[in-house]
């Protein structure tokens, strides 16, 4: 009996974080030494790196941080041992890969493990988990975000990662990659406003025609089941005979590869979850307020306005999250069309089989796609806070 209750007194989650963690420090190399970029390296697991101080520190800290996860109930205190825990982890790597580089060498490349990114993405999950529990405020999650863009801003300008293969990617094409970055974050951005200006408006419509609202709604989840590169292509050949035939089409940079035909695709991705949740938006407002704002002799436009469209904006704004997050990601498939973005690096980094620069792409486009995430999802709970 007394040893089903220490067994529940155990964090289920802290269970298995712990587990996947000792899994990954014992079995998956934590940095692969290269001779050069596309060689296979020499792996290396944490524990044969216990002759350098910052891995047996981050030892001594990651066995802490399994202790804090699996009894330690104070989620402040958890949150401040797993972010000493991340800082060493960070530090271990850059240290690592500086003793491995020879002197002078511009071909060695130190590659992080499985290892080191499975220990990430444990650790960074108990820092959610432990900002979950202390329950902040959504701008107190914005804040925390920042403060922990900080840190990582911290260690990449501090010069202890320049050793890592994906820093000297970087290095070598700096400038293309933040050409890349404004493309990406250009063409997201930019189809998701396109697609509020025409989704908001045709969702309000779907809403008013309910016979109208079956139709587009299947329209738009017909183009939804269309794989991104098959929609790329099948846009490539109006959009080029346009270019050929329009010479004012071409003028403005519609082409059959590009730009162009990127943009149209996101656009018609994004629809579906802005016209849908404009819908079901409206359809969740209160009949009963609609019917006293008409009785105070409201018009329709002044009911759509006043009443509907702010107590559907949560829900709406929800939409325009999968949206974002959804063309972030889709942005990077656009670089095999001449779209740009960071699919450019990944998509070099597979023909050349250099992983490190598949990293240089894959790596911004995560973070971009989940700090936009926590932005709105903290931008929802704040209105919706409001409203109540």
């Amino acid at each position: 009996m007394e040893e089903t209750l220490a067994v529940r007194k155990l964090d289920r989650l802290g269970v298995v974080l712990v587990t996947s963690g000792v899994v990954a420090t014992a079995l998956l190399p934590f940095i692969y030494v290269k001779a050069n970029r596309i060689a296979a390296g020499k792996p290396m697991v944490l524990t044969q790196l216990l002759n350098q101080p910052s891995a047996v520190i981050l030892t001594i800290l990651l066995v802490v941080t399994a202790l804090a996860v699996l009894f330690l109930q104070n989620a402040l205190l958890r949150l401040v041992i797993a972010t000493l825990c991340i800082g060493a982890l960070l530090a271990t790597i850059g240290l690592a890969a500086a003793a491995f580089t020879p002197p002078n060498s511009n071909a060695a490349r130190m590659t992080p493990g499985g290892g080191f990114w499975v220990l990430f993405a444990v650790i960074g999950l108990v820092v959610s988990d432990a900002l979950v529990r202390i329950k902040l405020t959504p701008w107190m999650r914005i804040a925390a975000l920042a403060a922990y863009t900080g840190l990582l801003g911290i260690f990449l300008t501090s010069g202890l990662l320049d050793n890592l293969s994906i820093m000297k990617e970087f290095a070598t094409r700096s400038a293309q990659f933040w050409t890349e970055a404004l493309a990406h974050l250009l063409l997201a951005i930019g189809s998701l406003a396109i697609a509020i200006v025409i989704g908001l408006p045709l969702g309000i419509l779907c809403f008013w025609v309910p016979r109208l609202r079956a139709v587009v709604l299947q329209a738009l989840s017909l183009i939804q089941t269309i794989p991104s590169l098959a929609l790329f292509g099948i846009l490539m050949l109006p959009l080029g005979y346009l270019a050929t035939h329009v010479p004012a089409a071409a003028s403005i940079g519609i082409r059959g590869i590009g730009a162009a035909p990127a943009l149209i695709a996101l656009i018609l991705y994004s629809l579906l979850p802005i016209v849908a949740n404009t819908v079901v938006g409206l359809q969740g407002v209160d009949p009963s307020v609609r019917d006293a704002a008409a009785g105070m002799g409201l018009t329709r436009r002044q009911i759509l306005t006043g009443i509907d469209l702010p107590l559907a904006f949560p829900v709406i704004l929800t939409g325009i999250r999968i949206v974002l997050v959804q063309a972030i990601g889709l942005v990077t498939v656009a670089a095999l069309i001449g779209g740009g973005g960071f699919g450019i690096f990944i998509f070099q980094g597979l023909g050349q089989t250099a992983m490190d620069l598949v990293l240089l792409g894959a790596v911004p486009t995560v973070f971009f796609a989940f700090s936009s995430a926590v932005i709105l999802d903290a931008v929802i709970d704040s209105i919706r806070g409001s409203a109540a």
